[in-house]
Parts: C-alpha cells; structure tokens; sequence
C-alpha cells in the first residue's frame, strides 16, 4: 500500500553539442547551442531525432483516460500556491523551455525553446523560444511571458521554489520577443543551473493579469499555459476534467510525438479508497494504478476481471523506491533524544505486516536510495567517502564509521509484538531517562509522559498503524491514532502540528540542489517537503557536497555519504516499497511494448483502442 503525493514535475536537462552562436550579440564570444543538455554524458537524441525510443510514433488520438483519487479533496487549479489544495494533474497546462526523458537521468531537449546557448563557464544560458509556440489562447509564448513566471515564482511563489531560484538563478533580462536570458549566482554549482531556468514553468502574462487575483490567491480558473491541454470541467472535490487542445502548437515537435494521446483525462474524486476501488467494477473509470497489496491479492476476482473485460498488469520499473515511512516531527521535544527515535522504530514490526497484511507483495526499506546499487551505502566508510567523512567526525556518532548504514533489524513474522525487539526499545527509553511511572506508561523526570500521536487521513492505514500502536502501548508509551479528513491534514502538515505522519522521501537518481528542501537547515526550514525538521550542520554539508559535485562518480561518493548519515539520524521509520506497478485496466488500453525504465508513462505514452473501446460498449461494459 503506498500513499500518494501530489508533487511537481520538476523537469531534468543534458549535455551538448559545441558549436558557435553566430546569431548572438557578438560580446557573447563563443557559445554552446544545442537541442539538450546532460549532466554528466552524451545525449541518447541527437538535433535530428524524430521521436522517442520508447513510444508508438503512430498511436492514435482520442478516447478518454479516467482514473480516481482518494487521498483527498481539491478546492483549487493552482499548484504554485500554498492557498488552498490543488487539484491532481494541475500543472498539465504549462509547459518550460525543457523537457526530460523516461530513459535517461539527467537528460533534457528543447520543448518551448528551439535552441539554447551557453558559454564554457554556464554562468547564463539563453535560451530561444520556438517561433511557433502559442499558448491554448492563440497568443504567442514571447520571452517576457518567461519573464513574468520567473519574477512572479522567486517572489511570490511556493517557499520551495523562491528558495531554489533564488539560490540558484541572478536575474533574468529578455533579449527580444523570443529570447530571455538567465544569470547564474556565480557561487551556483555548475550542475543544475541551466535546469533551474529551464525547469520553470512558463504562463501567460496577460491570463494572470486579466484574473484580477493575486498570485498566491487560490484559483479555479487556472492561468493559461502552452501544453496539450486545457480545462474542460471542474467540480470542487468531485470531479476535473481537462482536454486536449486540438490546437496545440506542440503536437508535431519530434519530443511529443506519440505521446499525449488521450482526447480527455478525466479524474474523479473519492471519500475513501474502498468507494474508490467499487468505482472501478462500476465503470465510473476505467484506469486504476493499485496501492493496495490487499486490494491486488484478494479483490480482483470479480466478474469483469475473470471474462476479460478488466485487465490485470504488473510492469516492473527501475525506479528508486519513493521512501515511504512513518516520519518523526523533530521539531517536538520527546523526539530530540535518537535513542527515542530508534525505540520507538523498533515497535514497528514490518515483516509481520508484510507476511500478514500485505500478503508478502512487499520488501523493505534501509536506503533514501533503495534500489540504486551505486547511490546506496553499504558497508563501513572508506576511501572517497571516509576522506569526505573525516572531517566531520566531531559533529557525527561514531558508529557511522565503524558500523554498516543503520537498519531496523528484520521482526518476528509470526507474531505482530517481537518481544525481543521490545526489550531492546524498551532498554534505549531507559537509557534516555523515560522510566514507567504507577500507571506503566514511561515518563521523563519531569514526570511527562512520552505521547506519540500517529496522524493519518487514508482509512486503510488504520488496520497497519493500530497495531503498531498497540505495540507502543505494551512498552508504555502512550501512542494514539487520530483520523482526520483531508483537509485537516494538509493544514497541519503544513503548519507542522503533528508527531508522526506518513510521507515520502522521493528522492533522484541524480540528485541535486533539491535536496536543500528536504534536509538542508536553511533551505529547508520552512519547505513543505522538510516535514521531518531536519537541522544538522553536517548534513548541511554532505547536502552541498552533493550539489557541488562535478563528476558522477564525485556524485556517486557524496551521495553514499549523506545517504549514511541520514540514516544514523534515525527520524524515520521506513515502512515497504514495491519495484512493480500494478495496473488494472478496461481492455481498450493498449501502451508500447517496450516501456521506458524510469516511468509507466500512462498519462502520456498510452492510448486508447478505439475498436476495443466500441465493443466494451457494445456489451454493456461501460
């Protein structure tokens, strides 16, 4: 089971070919111009590639894509503001001068832009809108529409993103109608500051000043963006719909081609999972991704599922696991102690829940990389990452250099309680001065008692998180699950009034300035993705080693050396992960035969069987 987060789509860059910049000013000496940019290697697409590897150049147009949701409700169809709760999907309007690939990392090609240009040192890139791109309005993309979203994001959008451009991007200028140029903080690293301008999406000027609103003003009428689709339909908390445009200016460019393929994209919105799965055999939508093990290992079987009509599918991805877990507010004085933390992650007992609950579907979680071999620690520090370490030894435990990365030791499957474990948690609380009082629930010597509040809005969640509670109580702590709508829980996720959430940690395969906003102790004080309160000058550090790093295998290092430490700081309890998607589908879905390895790509990359869906019609089915 995991719990979905609706998060941006921050998109990636590449490398180059080197060529001169003869239509340039001519003080801008020598440029590279190029189609992409890479981080580290070559690109996989040259300047005349005709479509992606990994899509059917000749998949047909229409038909609808209907799926739901259940992890709350919407109230709004802007998701550049901290102002109410955007709606799923809600930034497919807007497109940015780049655009990333499902089978590379660190690669990205001119979608807005035809061209960029950078000199050798990156301290600016310009780059060069498209001479046809036109936003869902007929009017032109220009270079002070750039402008305009770039100003109005560092000024007044989300925390995250002013903290981000701000660190990374000088100003902006616009050149002429159809070139804007970036300046780059000189203390900037070089990897990722072509990304940070080119990942900005870019709105119309004219749409947000005829709105009459604020840009942090909650919206359900969205700005007007340039991609390939627009709003149909809105029904707060129920219902989104968006279309495609049929006049989008991108739908011949080579990176497009065979992709966004749906006429409509249509999401319906549930009180809970259980309305939600009932929906699907009802036909109210057609497209489920499971989260649920149990859902996939006991619910499948009925009519629709046996004769065909809905299809089960597990896809297999190479995609590093989300980090799910059970996530410590640091900012609350019962968790300042580790020992606490480790005690309290001990009481979580995740083979039983996996042998019990979730029928085996699942495998652990050690690494904010699992599944990367080459980012993962393993092992005790040495050579690169010992050096990179060393200094650091007086603000680090001393067990990061003697001792494997941390990982909660495998439970009893048998029994949900592991007495053992318990003794071992129950030793820690000791050491830490939390001692059982005439009740049997541990207090400090202040006489507080340790309180653990688990905060969960997914109903499904309570039959995983009660038992884990039940654990906490026989040990003394005083755990409780409180349920609380959707609602409830944004606010105070963002407000940061909780002990222990659910949340992820999805981290890249190429990781970067991003990680400031979830561990660094500046950046991410304020940032909605540090939910953990993570504070810690030496992460601080190995954040900005990694950020700094100029070779993949510097990369390589760095990451292996904060993904240790991270995980020595114990304030999360890693819950499961699952390397497959599992889909369940009406049979008139039909995707490429060789998908990409980093990305099902059912929102762009599949396609409807119009002859399949006819007959689904024909027989009732939908």
């Amino acid at each position: 089971m995991t719990q979905p987060r609706h998060s941006f789509l921050p998109l990636g860059l590449s490398l180059v070919l080197a060529l001169s910049a003869p239509a340039l000013a001519q003080d801008e000496g020598e440029l590279t111009v190029t189609h992409g940019v890479s981080t580290f290697g070559d690109l996989r697409y040259g300047p005349d590639f005709e479509y992606l590897d990994y899509v059917n150049p000749d998949a047909p147009q229409g038909g609808e894509l209907s799926f739901a949701w259940s992890s709350g409700g919407f109230d709004s169809l802007h998701p550049y503001s901290r102002n109410g709760r955007s709606a799923v999907a809600s930034n497919i309007f807007y497109e940015a001068m780049l655009e990333g690939t499902y089978d590379e990392i660190g690669s990205s090609y001119c979608l807005l832009c035809e061209s960029m240009a950078f000199p050798e040192d990156r301290s600016y890139v310009i780059f060069t809108i498209h001479e046809d791109a036109t936003f869902s309005d007929g009017t032109p993309v220009t270079a002070d529409d750039a402008l305009f979203s770039y100003e109005i994001l560092r000024d007044e959008g989300l925390p995250s993103f002013r903290a981000s451009i701000g660190l990374t991007i000088a100003s902006a200028e616009v050149l002429d109608e159809r070139r804007i140029r970036y300046d780059f903080n000189p203390e900037a690293p070089l990897r990722g500051r072509i990304e940070s301008a080119g990942g900005l999406p870019v709105f119309s000027r004219a749409s947000h000043e005829a709105s009459g609103l604020d840009f942090e003003d909650s919206r359900l009428e969205p700005l007007i963006g340039s991609s390939a689709y627009v709003l149909e339909s809105v029904s707060p908390n129920e219902r989104v719909v968006y279309r495609r445009n049929p006049d989008w200016w991108g739908n011949d460019l080579p990176i497009n081609r065979g992709r966004y393929n749906y006429e409509t994209i249509r999401i319906e919105y549930y009180g809970d999972s259980n309305a939600a799965f009932e929906g699907l055999a009802a036909g109210n939508y057609t497209f489920r991704q499971e989260s649920s093990s149990l859902q996939w290992a006991t619910a499948y079987e009925f009519d629709k599922v046996t004769d065909g009509t809905i299809v089960l599918e597990t896809i297999d991805h190479g995609n590093i696991s989300p980090g799910q877990s059970f996530i410590f507010n640091l900012r609350r004085p019962q968790f300042q102690d580790v020992r606490v933390r480790e005690a309290i992650g001990l009481m979580f007992n995740f083979d039983w829940t996996n042998a019990t609950l979730f029928y085996g579907l699942y495998n652990p979680i050690t690494s904010f990389w699992e599944n990367v071999d080459h980012l993962e620690a393993t092992g005790v520090p040495e050579g690169a990452e010992l050096a990179l370490l060393d200094p650091l030894r007086d603000q680090l435990a001393p067990e990061i250099f003697t001792e494997p990365p941390f990982a909660f030791p495998s439970s009893s499957p048998e029994r949900t309680f592991d007495r053992r474990q318990a003794r071992q948690a129950a030793a820690l609380l000791e050491e830490a001065g939390w001692t059982p009082g005439d009740d049997g629930l541990l207090r400090n010597e202040d006489g507080d008692r340790l309180e653990v509040e688990f905060l969960n809005s997914n109903p499904l969640f309570d039959r995983i998180i009660n038992p884990y509670v039940e654990n906490l109580r026989n040990i003394g702590v005083d755990a409780r699950l409180t349920r609380v709508d959707s609602a409830q829980m944004t606010e105070r996720e963002r407000s940061f009034d909780f002990d222990i959430i659910t949340d992820h940690f999805p981290m890249d395969l190429e990781p970067s300035s991003g990680l400031r906003q979830y561990f660094h102790s500046v950046q991410g004080e304020d940032s909605l993705f540090n939910l953990a309160g993570v504070s810690d000058p030496a992460i601080d550090v190995l954040v900005e080693a990694v950020v700094d790093a100029e070779t993949q295998e510097e990369l390589n290092v760095a990451v292996r050396a904060l993904d240790r430490v991270l995980r020595w700081e114990r304030f999360r309890v890693p819950q499961w992960t699952n390397n497959s998607y599992w889909f369940a589908y009406y049979n008139m879905y039909r995707h490429p035969e060789e998908l990409p390895p980093y990305s099902s790509g059912f929102l762009d990359l599949w396609w409807i069987d119009a002859e399949a869906e006819a007959a689904l019609r024909a027989e009732g089915a939908l």
